[in-house]
């Protein structure tokens, strides 16, 4: 992952983030993950471009600065760089990998290719048990990933800490604060990764714990209240946490200036719709705009059975009936988009209003993984997710009065049971999917097994296979049960769940749902295969 260039780093403004780290992304497929071990802290942590000079970062004022690992070598030409100034700021910088060989090269080290490259768990042993080290187990593990290192430590840094193939695993120049890691203290192999951390971020840092839940909501709300005044705002609610989180937030703010609309495509869960509208419109008195729009979906996919073709069409589908009803129901100046952060480290898809400078909206982020909006169709963006991680929301949805059954609702497609269904999408085919997912729901939370899953669904496939029922013969269709644990949906395995749960959920979905003769399990990790069939 590798960050676009910014002429200026967007940063939070929210006063609570006065005490925050910086991660500067050298292309790193942890760099996301540095942030969110920092924000476990309770400090606030944004990655930026490894572009980002010296006097930015000086006006942005962070109590720390950490570079992140990379896929580059340090003395390959073209290899990415720094501002050299940063050595200068009186910041305290961690280096993590190709941070810490970056480091060393620029103030006099030498980094070479090493005999031996190290890859994995590798115990690591401290030379000195203070400072960035403190509390940090002796012989603990760490996870390592390179095949260069450091061979000569530049004038006034120190040894650390070593292992049985890296000689500098941990380096320091105290008095400078300037400390290095040859490995990955964030991800969840490093035992001792948290620890380390936590040291950088309130020792040597000196930081206070101020990112908290209860902050950022009282934060948020007032932020909302001074952008929107008292002008209208559009949502497109999803029943997923994050459009639900929003929701909550945006009418614990605005009130009745919010106006929620849920656009049912016909490809949801059984129950799901009427659950949603009865949750939001008479339980939490938030109302909802409903929007039945099955049919033209439906007929938007008839006899499609390329996958990308079906989102596509779900997509601009999508797009003609919320342009429909946002100038029905308008008109609106705000549009409150979900987008978290994320989203914002990877993506560039933002407008600027040449007029006023504020963000437009050209495109929505939403469920329904739709392309853009017409672009004669703007709205200025309200985004106060945008500076959260998923685990981030639940937390935030939780203590605004979220119910738990959103709060902890597994991820689910924008395009829905569409893609659930392998080949052409019929109600037909939609019912049968339908009552077959509503059992493995009720059997997995019955087990008790729901919140141990990252995904458990079912999936139809377009075939039909012989079977006896009754003494009679069947052709009918066969189930796929996909579960899956994962911490991120980036990489994922298949669940080891008990047989009787499986002999259970199989044994009811053959007796219950007519068409259904058969039933398989999915035992394919992502990679090689994907979370979703389609």
């Amino acid at each position: 992952m590798t960050l676009q260039t910014e002429e200026q780093p967007q940063v939070a403004s929210l006063e609570l983030n006065r005490q925050m780290i910086m991660i500067l992304d050298f292309g790193s497929q942890y760099s996301e993950l540095i942030a969110r071990r920092i924000r476990e802290t309770q400090v606030y942590s944004e990655v930026l471009s490894y572009r980002t000079s010296a006097e930015q970062l000086r006006q942005l004022s962070p109590k720390g600065i950490i570079l992140s690992g990379g896929p580059n070598s340090v003395y390959d030409a073209g290899a990415p760089h720094c501002d050299p100034e940063i050595w200068n700021l009186g910041i305290p910088i961690l280096g993590v990998c190709y941070g810490m060989q970056l480091m060393v090269q620029e103030l006099g080290g030498t980094v070479e290719r090493s005999d031996r490259g190290e890859y994995g768990k590798a115990s690591l042993y401290i030379d000195d048990p203070t400072d960035l080290l403190t509390n940090v187990e002796d012989g603990t593990t760490m996870w390592m990933s390179h095949g260069d290192s450091v061979t000569n430590l530049p004038e006034g840094f120190e040894l650390l800490a070593h292992t049985e193939n890296t000689p500098c695993a941990a380096i320091a120049h105290q008095d400078k604060k300037l400390y290095g890691v040859q490995f990955h203290p964030e991800v969840v192999h490093s035992v001792g990764g948290l620890a380390l951390i936590r040291n950088f971020v309130y020792h040597i840092c000196g930081c206070e714990p101020t990112w908290t839940t209860a902050a950022f909501v009282e934060e948020a709300v007032r932020e909302i209240r001074a952008r929107v005044g008292d002008k209208r705002v559009l949502l497109a609610l999803s029943g997923g946490v994050d459009s639900s989180t929003l929701a909550f937030l945006l009418h614990r703010a605005i009130g009745d200036q919010l106006t929620c609309m849920f656009i049912d495509q016909g490809f949801m869960r059984k129950y799901e719709p009427e659950r949603l509208i009865k949750l939001f419109d008479e339980q939490f008195h938030i109302p909802v705009q409903y929007v039945d729009a099955k049919q033209r979906f439906l007929d938007a996919i008839a006899g499609v059975t390329d996958p990308e073709e079906k989102r596509k069409r779900i997509g601009h589908e999508f797009i003609s009936v919320f342009e429909t009803e946002s100038k029905r129901l308008g008109p609106f100046d705000y549009l409150a988009q979900g987008t978290l952060y994320p989203d914002v480290i990877e993506s560039a898809d933002t407008n600027v209003d040449p007029q006023t400078g504020e963000r437009v909206a050209v495109k929505i982020k939403s469920h329904h993984n739709v392309g853009g909006l017409p672009k004669d169709l703007r709205f200025k963006l309200v985004e106060p997710l945008r500076k959260l991680f998923k685990d981030e929301v639940r937390k935030v949805g939780r203590s605004i009065g979220l119910p738990e059954e959103i709060v902890q609702r597994h991820p689910f497609p924008g395009p829905g049971l569409a893609i659930r269904i392998l080949g052409d999408v019929t109600e037909e085919r939609l019912e049968i999917l339908r009552d077959a997912d509503l059992i493995v729901r009720q059997e997995i939370n019955r087990s008790g097994s729901y919140h141990q899953l990252w995904q458990a669904f079912a999936v139809l496939l377009p075939i039909r296979s012989v079977g006896v029922m009754g003494d009679q013969r069947t052709y009918a269709y066969p189930i796929v049960l996909r579960f899956v644990t994962s911490e991120d949906g980036m990489t994922a395995d298949w669940a080891r769940v008990p047989y009787d749960l499986l002999e259970t959920i199989a044994t009811r979905i053959v007796n219950e749902v007519p068409g259904v003769n058969r039933v398989v399990y999915d035992i394919t990790s992502k990679p090689p295969g994907t979370i979703e069939w389609e």
